[in-house]
């Protein structure tokens, strides 16, 4: 059967980081559902008279906006339509695509997961992280910081063990939470000096990124949408200048 529906994976901003495939899928397509934070350099790949359709999540209505992607997502398809659902990252990290592919399966729409580059690993990079690094730290562990992670679960718990023992943790989606898993990370007995860094905007232009220790980081609270990183591999960074970043603001 001919595939009707691709799910691409754009990217952590950089439209130059989308994959040749997902890229040849975008211009191909008669209809892109994307993201709200798509790099708009990047849909202009998309044809003259392609429908690009803004399917971004705001605040307090995710599941309705959810159901409404899965809608458009079938009722396109069963018009003939060649579909492109470009989400930002990679779509099995963070993305609900799981939910999309339910979605697509139930009503028999024949379709592909084209992978993209995660900010959980492209983040850091561009701030001059390396997740792991034989010197600092041989694994690494992220999580979703927002609202619905609770601080008891199991996540949390292998979040405060890697720390405590020497590893790396990226938080994403967690800034509006900052000052909360701080709070928690210190009181599950991480110390106070460990390394950490807020990056917003990863691989934009404009991105930037703090540098700090954990005691110290909530004082970029105020950042553009970001993720953060909790480790001392993140003292690496401060050895070199990483090129894509327009800032680097230290935390004192």
């Amino acid at each position: 059967m001919k595939t009707l529906v691709y799910i691409v994976g754009a990217g952590p901003g950089d439209p130059d980081l989308i994959s040749v495939k997902g890229r040849r899928c975008l211009r191909q397509a008669d209809v892109v559902l994307h993201d709200r934070l798509i790099n708009p350099t990047l849909l202009g790949e998309a044809r003259s008279n392609a429908v690009l359709i803004d399917v971004g999540k705001r605040r307090g209505r995710e599941d309705e906006r959810q159901a409404q992607i899965h809608r458009l997502m079938i009722d396109y398809a069963r018009e003939g339509k060649l579909v492109c659902r470009l989400k930002g990252g990679d779509p099995f990290v963070f993305g609900r695509a799981g939910e999309e592919v339910e979605a697509l399966l139930s009503a028999g729409i024949p379709f592909e997961v084209i992978p993209g580059i995660s900010s959980v690993t492209a983040g850091p990079a561009a701030a001059g992280i390396p997740l792991t690094h034989r010197n600092y730290t041989h694994g690494f562990l992220a999580i979703a910081g927002s609202r619905s992670a609770d601080f008891t679960s199991a996540e949390w718990e292998a979040a405060r063990v890697l720390i405590r023992n020497g590893g790396t943790v990226v938080v994403l989606m967690g800034l509006a939470r900052l000052d909360r898993i701080v709070s928690h990370l210190l009181e599950a007995g991480c110390p106070p000096k460990l390394q950490a860094a807020v990056i917003a905007k990863a691989t934009w232009p404009d991105q930037q990124v703090w540098f700090g220790t954990l005691e110290k980081i909530e004082a970029a609270a105020d950042a553009f949408p970001a993720l953060l990183v909790f480790g001392n591999v993140v003292s690496f960074a401060t050895q070199w200048k990483p090129s894509n970043p327009s800032s680097n603001t230290g935390l004192k």
